[in-house]
């Protein structure tokens, strides 16, 4: 019992951590403080800092309608989920390869919902954001920056746990365990 609940925890955590694009996350920082001018905006430094965020968030919700195959070769190939099946990106033998598996589910939706309201927390609540968009919220944002990202934590792991993702989407491929694991052929009863 404790093996499974163990494991559970890391699978839990996994993907957690698979719920928010790293190099989103990367992008926002590394561009951000150019973009809002270390918070003291104008507005072109508004309206440039809040496509950002538009980009990232989007690119965090579209990470979850993604996910990778492979092939007999070994090739690792990355589409988009659909609700018929995977939609390849570029793959000449797509056509003879069984996608439907790959089926759009309500656990994409609930991390793609979870990954924006993840992403937002890091990018509305960031400093730099603060004191561009509504610096008269400066005082409370260090409450909010104590008790947000806890709840949120919470209520991302939770629904980890209920909605486990077992996408390998675009930055996420199957590990050559998991390939290996695909590949061995089954054994004879």
């Amino acid at each position: 019992m404790a093996q499974t609940l163990g494991s559970k925890a890391f699978q839990g955590l996994g993907d957690l951590i698979r719920l928010l694009p790293t190099g989103t996350v990367f992008l926002f920082q590394f561009l951000y403080r150019v973009l809002t001018d270390n918070g003291h905006c104008s507005v072109v430094n508004k309206v440039l800092s809040g496509v950002l965020l538009g980009i990232c968030g989007f690119s965090c919700a579209f990470s979850c309608f993604t996910d990778s195959y492979t092939d007999a070769d070994g090739k690792v190939y990355y589409g988009i989920v659909t609700g018929k099946g995977l939609w390849p990106f570029w793959d000449p033998k797509s056509s003879t390869t069984d996608l439907s598996n790959y089926r759009l589910r309500l656990g994409d939706f609930v991390h793609a919902a979870l990954s924006v309201l993840v992403f937002a927390i890091v990018g509305l609540l960031d400093s730099n954001t603060v004191s561009c968009y509504y610096p008269s919220f400066e005082s409370k944002q260090k409450v909010l920056l104590m008790v947000l990202p806890p709840a949120i934590g919470t209520l991302v792991s939770a629904s980890a746990v209920i909605f486990p993702n077992n996408r390998h989407g675009i930055g996420y491929p199957a590990s050559p365990a998991q390939i290996l694991w695909l590949r061995l052929p089954l054994l004879p009863e």
